[in-house]
């Protein structure tokens, strides 16, 4: 197999398109949840891209063993992929659209910090240290904001910014799961669809039994918001990133994948009017930084 290579203009024109996309996909939960649940448009968004990627599956002529290994794992890491969005789901109701942005891509802080204890070929540099602690200062900076008289209710948006952070803890396991089992030899298909399967089964049955799928209403907010998720993000988006895995330098990639929570904040502010604290915007910028440190090699 060819090196990796460094990022061209193509390669930098995809991953400005996919943060554009993966900014939006808060925003766009946010603004179908009047008319469908979050927990369901989440659950049947993963099955809508399952079948997507099991057609592609079956297009390309590959099978899928359930006997390879990778089912236990699979379906474990189907399950924190669920939780993770599960816990997404229920933020939005109790935050903005930018804080969960924010507080959801503190995933790579948990992952190397998860790495680093159970790998040994991964532990931190002084440098990664110092990000880490900046982009846990970064957090307890930014949850500060919802003890402001701004904030409609503090308690609400303490507790959805909690659950975002959840969020970004459920997504490092996944991660460390996957490095640490078969998974880590699989095609990025069987992984993928391990995942978004097991996500939409459960999400769509916590949904049911919590009676959101007695609240929808079917107004092309909600198909737009589904096509979007279905798609573009849960589908192309994770294929074309998988493809530029194996062509590009995954370090350069990683990086520029870091200005997802700035898009998010963005459209959050623009398209559904939420509030920019100082203190939020410090705290989200001490975060990437943090982020984009931890990740830096020596």
């Amino acid at each position: 197999m060819n090196s990796r290579k460094p990022l061209d203009s193509l390669a930098i024109g995809l991953m400005l398109a996919l943060c554009v996309i993966w900014g939006l996909q808060q925003v766009a939960v946010k603004l179908a949840a009047p008319f469908m649940g979050a927990v369901m448009q989440i659950g049947v968004r993963s099955l809508a891209a399952a079948c997507l990627v099991r057609v592609m599956v079956w297009w390309r002529g590959e099978r899928l063993d359930l006997r390879d290994g990778t089912f236990l794992p699979g379906i474990a890491a189907g399950v924190l992929f669920a939780l993770e969005f599960l816990s997404v789901a229920l933020g939005l109701q109790y935050t903005t659209a930018s804080h969960m942005s924010v507080f959801l891509y503190t995933a790579p802080i948990f992952t190397v910090l998860g790495l680093h204890w159970s790998i040994a070929g991964e532990r931190l540099g002084r440098l990664q240290w110092v990000g880490a602690l900046a982009a846990f200062a970064g957090i307890a900076l930014a949850f500060s904001n919802g003890f402001t008289a701004h904030s409609r209710n503090w308690s609400d948006m303490l507790f959805g910014d909690a659950l975002g952070v959840l969020g970004g803890i459920f997504w490092a396991a996944t991660t460390v799961l996957i490095r640490r089992s078969s998974l880590s030899e699989a095609p990025p298909a069987t992984t993928l669809l391990y995942q978004l399967s097991s996500c939409g089964v459960i999400l769509t049955a916590i949904a049911m039994l919590n009676g959101q799928a007695g609240n929808i209403v079917l107004n092309p907010v909600v198909w737009g918001s589904l096509f979007f998720q279905s798609v573009i993000v849960a589908f192309l988006s994770f294929l074309i990133w998988f493809w530029m895995l194996r062509r590009y330098l995954a370090s350069r990639l990683a990086v520029f994948s870091f200005l997802t929570p700035m898009f998010g904040v963005g459209f959050g502010v623009l398209l559904l009017h939420d509030p920019l604290d100082l203190r939020f915007a410090a705290g989200a910028v001490l975060v990437m930084a943090g982020v984009v440190m931890v990740n830096m090699r020596k």
